[in-house]
């Protein structure tokens, strides 16, 4: 539908799939109070318990799915109200700027500057400094991950206590992998889909975005250094078995490489973090789906 609309000039496909994914009001929680912030000039909603509590309470820094491109804080209203209801944590949910309209690293810089305010000013809120974690779905995850790993050698804030990174997007080196070989076709959202995320969140357009899929992009020698982090080679044989399919190297592009070089900074594909980075990480849970 939103390439219908498209093609007839009523709107974009970017402004039609905002429409249909924008979250409805939801009245008064009896539970919590709810209020909508600025951390550092970033908009954000906090989600506090009304009942007593012993002692600090948990933190939650959440960052919404969306691709970069969708999402806000009404769409996962109901998302955010149940972890603080059902943790009795201090949630919140960070609205960062939305690409294509904000390029890398807008996102991330508000999603840094957001959690950096929080932390330093966790006794407001009334949460525990050894107890706070940050949260995200697809591109969240992506931001969260990124996040931590920004903040792990910072001896002037707080240590994480955890992330959970819930089918993150942690690298785009390579979309040939056995998983997106396997799920091209599923919904909802396809290799191609994927890579046109990505490219919108770096450059604001998706050009160039055959070339990534085919992986001209990565020089031959910056795909080696990486190849023990995004390759086959680290998954075990049976996950290789169903749908995977050795390709063809492409010729690499040096023009394709010079528009996403970026690509290869951590804090676009936190997967490319150094070990010395991932050693210094909190407790991470990882869901895949």
């Amino acid at each position: 539908q939103g390439r219908i609309l498209e093609k007839t000039g009523l709107c974009s496909q970017i402004t039609f799939g905002r429409y249909v994914r924008q979250g409805r009001k939801l009245g008064l929680d009896p539970k919590l109070f709810i209020q909508d912030l600025q951390f550092n000039e970033v908009p954000v909603r906090v989600y506090q318990p009304k009942a007593t509590s012993d002692g600090p309470r948990r933190g939650i820094l959440f960052f919404h799915g969306g691709g970069w491109v969708f999402g806000s804080l009404d769409t996962y209203e109901n998302v955010c109200r149940y972890l603080s209801r059902e943790s009795d944590s201090v949630v919140v949910s960070v609205q960062y700027r939305l690409a294509p309209e904000h390029k890398y690293p807008a996102a991330y810089e508000d999603c840094l500057n957001a959690t950096q305010h929080f932390l330093q000013h966790l006794e407001r809120y009334g949460v525990d400094p050894a107890r706070v974690t940050v949260c995200g779905d697809s591109a969240g995850g992506n931001l969260a991950a990124a996040v931590s790993q920004t903040l792990a050698g910072r001896a002037d804030l707080p240590r994480l206590r955890a992330q959970i990174l819930i089918y993150p997007g942690l690298q785009a080196l390579d979309f040939n992998l056995p998983s997106y070989q396997q799920n091209q076709g599923v919904p909802l959202l396809f290799r191609e889909r994927a890579a046109f995320f990505a490219l919108l969140y770096l450059n604001g357009d998706a050009l160039h975005m055959q070339e990534v899929l085919e992986g001209s992009h990565i020089p031959p020698d910056m795909r080696l250094k990486y190849r023990k982090w995004v390759s086959p080679d680290n998954i075990p044989e049976e996950f290789k078995v169903r749908g995977v399919k050795p390709l063809r190297p492409t010729d690499f592009i040096a023009e394709v490489y010079e528009t996403v070089k970026r690509f290869c900074e951590p804090n676009l594909c936190p997967l490319l973090a150094e070990d010395s980075v991932v050693h210094q990480l909190p407790e991470s849970f990882i869901r895949r789906i």
